[in-house]
């Protein structure tokens, strides 16, 4: 009896021996292939052991953070925890994702895009429709033209998803204001968030998936040719068209399921078919093929990705105004680093998108860069970034202030306009006039 009780403890102390070792030698020597976590992962590097590290403690610090995510097996127990919080606690672990009703998923951005908790107010975006203006009429003498295109937002698409706990009141929304102020500067734009939600119920396929962010890739192929031809009308011309032949019907992937991709679970989420149309394009003999610049959000990544140089003769994607594409595919080129005179020069048209999560920075600089070189004589290209931190660290200084800040806000009253924008606009005049001096 003594005997098998000995040969159990043996027994039980090597399963758990090899419990304890099967990562370490699994992140040695990884003879398990694991899938990748999926979103935005920023894996620790290897720090090398050096006696400054050793005695500063840098190199303790920066080698647990690695063994923390380097660990064997680390994907497959990320995964099963991220699958027991969104099964029994209807959680969520990825950055502001939130699980609707129906596990529909949202970012929630877009939640406050669509009450207005994220307004920024409309003498803001008067500001920059004013500046869109002059750039349109500016480049209208050039042959240009600039283009505003809304991209529709899931928040306003499935508002009945949300979860009860965020249920409010409706106020003023970035997207209802920018349509109405642009409609009456007469600004050029297309307003695909009012398209989806007048076909949501009469759309042959669905417009926007149920566990992805972004328009759904059938949406996705209406929208590109939407503005193929209306860049067609806009400068008179004929271009090639897209078109499919067929459509593939299957369960979302790709774009139409990024969110639940970023969430890491472990199993598949099952949903409604969704719609993958065989795109192809026209042959582009006679045809006109303009030169596209596009500063835009994540939205334009799928019609980038969609073979559009078979319809522009140059199909040149700023996301977010801050890396330039095709060429960041191979080395950074920041847009900042870009000549703007030569960039515009080289462009038949501009576009401009953003959805209604991303509309509070509508454009991300470029505006403002652009009507400071069509308006200033003495225009130098500038780091973007670094004028935006001393306009913020002026700011700052305004409000510490309190007889700056009085003279602020009588000016705001005179000018009535908020407080915030006067206080942008002081900071932004004293910035420029002491470069100037």
């Amino acid at each position: 009896m003594k005997a098998a009780s000995h040969r159990s403890l043996i027994v039980l102390f090597i399963i758990i021996l090899l419990l304890l070792t099967t990562p370490f030698f699994q992140g040695l020597f990884n003879f398990v292939e694991m899938a990748p976590l999926k979103g935005a992962i920023s894996q620790p590097e290897h720090k090398k052991l050096t006696v400054n590290n050793w005695f500063s403690g840098e190199y303790q610090l920066k080698e647990e953070d690695y063994l923390n995510d380097a660990f064997g097996f680390r994907s497959f127990f990320v995964r099963i925890n991220n699958q027991l919080a969104f099964s029994l606690f209807n959680n969520a672990k990825a950055n502001g994702v939130i699980v609707g009703k129906k596990n529909y998923l949202y970012e929630v951005n877009y939640i406050k895009a669509y009450y207005g908790t994220d307004y920024i107010g409309q003498d803001s975006i008067a500001y920059r429709i004013d500046k869109l203006k002059f750039i349109q009429d500016t480049l209208a003498k050039m042959n240009k033209d600039i283009l505003l295109v809304f991209a529709a937002g899931k928040g306003s698409f499935y508002p009945e998803y949300f979860p009860d706990k965020y249920h409010k009141d409706r106020g003023t929304t970035n997207y209802e204001k920018y349509i109405e102020l642009a409609g009456n500067a007469g600004l050029k734009y297309i307003d695909f968030n009012r398209y989806f939600l007048d076909h949501k119920i009469d759309s042959k396929y669905p417009l926007y998936p149920q566990y992805g962010i972004h328009w759904s890739k059938y949406g996705m192929c209406l929208v590109a040719d939407s503005m193929i031809r209306y860049i067609e009308d806009l400068r008179h011309i004929q271009m090639p068209h897209l078109y499919w032949d067929g459509v593939e019907l299957d369960q979302p992937r790709g774009t139409d399921y990024d969110i639940a991709d970023g969430m890491n679970i472990k199993f598949k989420l099952k949903s409604f078919d969704m719609a993958y149309p065989r795109v192809k394009f026209e042959s582009d003999s006679g045809k006109v093929k303009p030169s596209v610049m596009v500063i835009s959000d994540s939205y334009y990544w799928g019609i980038f990705d969609l073979g559009m140089s078979n319809v522009f003769s140059n199909n040149q994607f700023w996301f977010y105004n801050k890396k330039v594409y095709p060429e960041s595919f191979k080395s950074d080129l920041l847009a900042s680093d870009v000549n703007l005179h030569q960039a515009i020069a080289g462009h038949d048209v501009i576009i401009l998108m953003a959805t209604e999560a991303t509309l509070p920075g509508l454009g991300w600089g470029f505006v403002e860069r652009a009507y400071d070189m069509f308006t200033n004589p003495d225009y130098k290209e500038i780091d973007l970034n670094e004028f935006q931190e001393k306009v913020r660290r002026l700011r700052n200084k305004i409000k510490s202030s309190e007889e700056w800040m009085k003279s602020i806000e009588s000016k705001a009253n005179k000018k009535n306009i908020s407080v915030d924008s006067m206080l942008t606009l002081d900071a932004i005049w004293v910035i420029k006039n002491e470069k100037d001096k």
